[in-house]
């Protein structure tokens, strides 16, 4: 059994991902209510949440959100999951889930296989200042 926050959403991603730095940051940001705590995909909690959720991991080239106990959302619906959380303007990003969930993978995979080439890659995981350290789990 994981040792995860209680009442906490957990955004896994990519750490080495510059676009996923940046919506990172950006969750960060707006997460008024304190609802998500993050942890990077290539770290051993990551791999841990992954396998213990049972993805392969072929399937996870970019976000996951689990929810502990619960459900776990990737790629497409994790981000409207995400957006719905966080309420607000963003809640109306939920809209899109009008459109069946296949063609919005499809999109998501296609900005997901070109991330790297589009917005580059880091040498290493972010390291989170000493004042969001308390929202990434290790």
């Amino acid at each position: 059994m994981l040792d995860l926050p209680k009442n906490k959403k957990i955004i896994l991603f990519d750490g080495v991902c510059n676009l996923c730095d940046s919506l990172l940051q950006f969750v960060i940001h707006h997460d008024k209510k304190d609802v998500f705590r993050f942890v990077a995909l290539q770290s051993p909690l990551g791999q841990k949440i992954v396998n213990h959720i049972g993805i392969q991991n072929k399937n996870i080239d970019s976000i996951i959100l689990y929810v502990p106990g619960v459900a776990y959302y990737y790629k497409s619906s994790a981000a409207l999951e995400i957006a719905r959380e966080l309420g607000g303007f963003f809640h109306l990003g939920t809209i899109f889930k009008i459109i069946p969930t296949v063609l919005r993978n499809h999109i998501y995979d296609y900005v997901a296989k070109n991330r790297y080439s589009w917005y580059g890659k880091k040498a290493s995981c972010m390291i989170p200042t000493p004042e969001l350290k308390s929202k990434f789990l290790e």
